[in-house]
């Protein structure tokens, strides 16, 4: 007899297992049972990877094409409401109206922007850089975006090699995970951003066996807050899913993460367990090259957050996977 079971090793992590009995039956009653356990973890993992990836690149087919065309129609409208407002004097009535028009279609324009990025959709302009100079450039905005009560920790590894990305997309990646951490915390805690170098080899096991070998980046963000339902894992990425109130958030940060990532050439793994904090996981491909001076660079990092666009707060130790090589 085979059957699969679903239990928790040690540290409370949850681990999958088939099982195959075989048992002797005399008058009826069974007198002897002997079998064997095999950990199926990773195999479970993996499965659930490709299903999602699959999900994921239908939902990212749909949204692109409906933004792309959306975004025409917002560039019309934009384009007429500047016209209007040349026409339109300081002081007339209607000179408010069109305004708020323009408001509205600005505003559409940025969600549009965002589906873009989450189906890959959206021109970049990748350079050589140090990962870690991104962080730096960013830590200011950081400070003033997560609040007071959250204490920001930083360990970038100073030997780290370079990647090569569009410096304001990473800037999007970096902040859209820290206002998800912050919101995670309610009450305050620990947010730390990490730098270190990574190999991949072949006989790599576990989720990061689905991205090809070779050295890679790694940008990890890491909290202290709420944790997320297997449920709500199973959603991470997808476009408009959050756990927010109405008109807290549209749901699109954590899906312009991913798009921008993959988008990148990189993967993403989201380590989320209710109550026991979170940690992203960003593998990038190392490059080679002069990086940018980080002068330069700071004029590619925006100043100012864009909030109000992310899913579901706080995750840690589940499972979600993203990455080019499984779509």
């Amino acid at each position: 007899m085979e059957m699969e079971s679903v239990e928790r090793d040690r540290e409370g992590r949850t681990r999958y297992f088939t099982n195959n009995w075989v048992g002797i039956i005399e008058d009826g009653k069974l007198v002897r049972a002997w079998g064997t356990q095999r950990d199926i973890t990773d195999r479970k993992v993996l499965e659930e990877q490709f299903r999602q990836a699959r999900k994921m690149e239908t939902a990212g087919r749909l949204a692109g094409g409906i933004a792309h065309d959306f975004n025409n129609l917002l560039t019309a409208i934009l384009g007429m409401s500047d016209l209007l407002l040349g026409d339109l004097p300081q002081g007339d009535p209607h000179r408010s109206d069109v305004e708020e028009i323009k408001r509205a279609a600005s505003r559409a324009a940025s969600l549009t922007r965002q589906l873009l990025a989450f189906s890959r959709r959206q021109v970049l302009q990748p350079k050589i850089l140090d990962l870690n100079a991104v962080v730096r450039a960013t830590e200011t905005m950081l400070r003033r975006v997560i609040g007071e009560d959250i204490n920001l920790i930083t360990d970038l590894a100073k030997d780290l090699g370079l990647v090569k990305a569009d410096p304001g997309q990473l800037d999007q990646v970096i902040l859209n995970l820290a206002v998800n951490s912050r919101d995670a915390m309610p009450r305050g805690g620990n947010l730390a951003i990490a730098t270190r170098n990574a190999r991949i080899e072949a006989s790599t096991v576990g989720v990061e066996s689905i991205m090809p070998p070779g050295r890679y980046i790694v940008l990890s963000v890491s909290d202290t807050g709420t944790g997320m339902s297997p449920e709500i894992q199973r959603h991470l990425f997808e476009p408009f899913y959050t756990t927010k109130e109405p008109g807290k958030g549209t749901g699109l940060g954590l899906a312009t993460v991913y798009g921008i990532v993959k988008q990148s050439g990189g993967y993403i793994f989201a380590d989320t367990e209710p109550d026991r904090g979170s940690t992203f996981r960003i593998y990038l491909p190392r490059a080679q090259g002069k990086p940018e001076e980080p002068d330069t660079l700071q004029t590619h990092v925006s100043g100012q957050g864009r909030r109000g666009n992310h899913s579901a707060g706080g995750r840690r130790r589940g499972r979600a996977q993203a990455g080019p090589a499984r779509t």
